[in-house]
């Protein structure tokens, strides 16, 4: 029985489990399967990437309060954020190492996190367990990184 290449449908030479003929028919293959996962991940990542150039921008001129429209007017969207933290003033939503924080009547205050504290919040987001996943192992290993 002939086998044939799984993009381009030329008859295969060589190894007997061989699916492509080529590594460029290979990558072509994974790449169109792969298409629409890749579209949605650069998607959001060029959302949150604008989300985090247009707060740098404003930390850059010194503006820590800033309206909810000059913010929207600028391009930045809501609803993408990479983590969100409480605090007793409220909620901040960060974009990668900058942040907001919803004030009174549409305005926002824009934070900075240092290399230190960013550092100190992804390893709190990294530790922190997982009710759903309780190892004993796990909880043991945790305790040791918190001491």
């Amino acid at each position: 029985m002939e086998k044939h290449c799984m993009e381009c449908s030329d008859k295969l030479r060589g190894r007997t489990d061989k699916k492509f003929c080529t590594d460029m028919c290979r990558n072509a293959y994974n790449n169109r399967l792969n298409s629409s996962v890749n579209n949605y991940v650069r998607n959001v990542n060029n959302v949150l990437k604008r989300n985090r150039r247009i707060l740098e921008a404003l930390t850059v001129f010194n503006e820590t309060k800033i309206h909810k429209r000059k913010l929207i007017d600028m391009g930045f969207d809501f609803k993408y954020f990479t983590h969100k933290k409480a605090v007793r003033a409220g909620m901040i939503y960060f974009c990668y190492d900058l942040g907001y924080l919803a004030m009174e009547k549409d305005d926002y205050i824009s934070i900075k996190l240092s290399v230190i504290e960013l550092e100190a919040e992804l390893v709190s987001i990294v530790a922190e367990p997982n009710p759903k996943y309780k190892s004993r192992l796990v909880n043991d290993d945790l305790n040791e990184i918190r001491q």
